[in-house]
């Protein structure tokens, strides 16, 4: 059920992410704005982490995920009226209120680790996230077969959009999950500076981050340069559909690579495969250049979050646990809202080679960061033998 939900609120963030950029041209957006609607999501999605898990700790994690889907609904309905009446203001506003649900979205994986022995808590983690793949064709097909069922292009899909948020709710309502980790009887919280203090805590945030604001620069960007490069507007519905793929389709085996090869050589894999996919970047403007490059991004955000996740779920005790993942997730996508917000600029100031290099200075030192620490941690080893 909880990979059901995640389909859901994924079906609906791959669907902004298809059709945001092109109906904020459509929109008559000033240039290099064209990416605000999605970096306000994203910020509301920052701004809400906190307080949701506040709630979460009080009243459990089904009420709030059926209230934050109810939220989103009213986000959606509030996008397809600004396509109504032609307002680009509007429609940027309605990424604040499907932000809230990304929000609450955020916490399933957590929920789903909570669930389960710690042995299976990355497995649980990566089967919760592979909701994601239905996602991957629900949101394309939604926006290809809706586009034009009104006037006013994609009004008509986040109409049906907000219906999938109702039931994202109704699904939230027959959940039945453990007690919040804030109730659960243990020992006394640590100060949040002392649990940052860990290196294991340092090294997951710090996956988090680099995977995911890397891969949200990338993916936002692309639709903008494939325009540039005068490809036809549906192409970048069918390239971001890839690309939310096998963002969640490997998570069926990550769980089981986890358990191989560990945390951080799979963390490290998924690094090497994002610098892959900009070096594919790199190569050409090609449709056949950003689907592909697209698709490494994808895996190997897959690879650096379900391992960054799992990391951290052992770095702090159960009744640390709201306060520490929200903390993870507000620096993780004030990240993305900041690469969301200028990706649009940086397209258009610099153009998309630029945009990739610059992508690959923080994938590189952190893989050299992974490298260092496997290094010590063999060593360590190999002197306790």
């Amino acid at each position: 059920m909880l990979a059901l939900s995640q389909a859901f609120v994924m079906t609906i963030v791959s669907l902004m992410l298809s059709a945001s950029v092109l109906v904020s041209v459509g929109l008559s957006a000033a240039p290099g704005w064209a990416t605000l609607p999605l970096a306000m999501q994203y910020l509301a999605t920052m701004l809400a982490l906190h307080p949701l898990a506040r709630l979460m700790a009080r009243w459990g994690r089904g009420p709030v995920f059926a209230g934050a889907a109810l939220v989103g609904a009213a986000g959606l309905a509030l996008a397809a009226a600004g396509l109504a009446y032609g307002s680009f203001a509007v429609f940027v506003l309605s990424g604040l209120c499907v932000g809230v649900l990304g929000a609450a979205g955020q916490f399933y994986r957590f929920a789903a680790a909570e669930a389960v022995p710690v042995a299976a808590r990355g497995q649980a983690v990566a089967l919760t996230l592979a909701g994601g793949v239905l996602a991957a064709f629900l949101g394309p097909f939604i926006a290809s077969a809706t586009r034009d069922f009104t006037a006013v292009p994609f009004q008509a899909s986040f109409g049906v959009l907000a219906a999938l948020a109702l039931l994202a709710a109704g699904v939230a309502c027959l959940l039945r999950l453990p007690a919040p980790p804030a109730a659960a009887a243990g020992p006394m919280k640590r100060p949040l500076r002392k649990i940052a203090r860990r290196a294991d805590f340092r090294l997951a945030l710090a996956g988090a981050v680099v995977g995911y604001a890397v891969m949200a620069l990338l993916m936002t960007a692309t639709p903008l340069a494939m325009l540039c490069a005068g490809q036809p507007a549906g192409a970048s519905i069918a390239v971001i559909q890839w690309h939310l793929l096998v963002m969640f389709a490997p998570s069926f085996v990550t769980g089981w690579l986890i358990a191989r090869l560990g945390l951080l050589a799979v963390k490290l894999l998924g690094g090497l495969l994002l610098l892959a996919g900009i070096g594919l970047a790199l190569a050409g403007d090609a449709l056949a250049h950003f689907s592909a490059a697209l698709v490494l991004v994808g895996v190997g955000w897959n690879f650096l979050y379900v391992g960054a996740t799992a990391l951290l779920t052992q770095t702090c005790r159960e009744v640390e646990k709201p306060a520490v993942q929200a903390f993870n997730d507000s620096v993780v996508f004030l990240s993305v809202t900041l690469a969301t917000l200028f990706a649009g600029r940086l397209v258009d100031s610099l153009g998309w080679e630029a945009v990739n290099r610059l992508a690959a200075v923080p994938v590189g030192v952190f893989v050299l960061v992974l490298l260092a620490s496997l290094v010590r941690r063999r060593a360590g080893l190999a002197r306790t033998a």
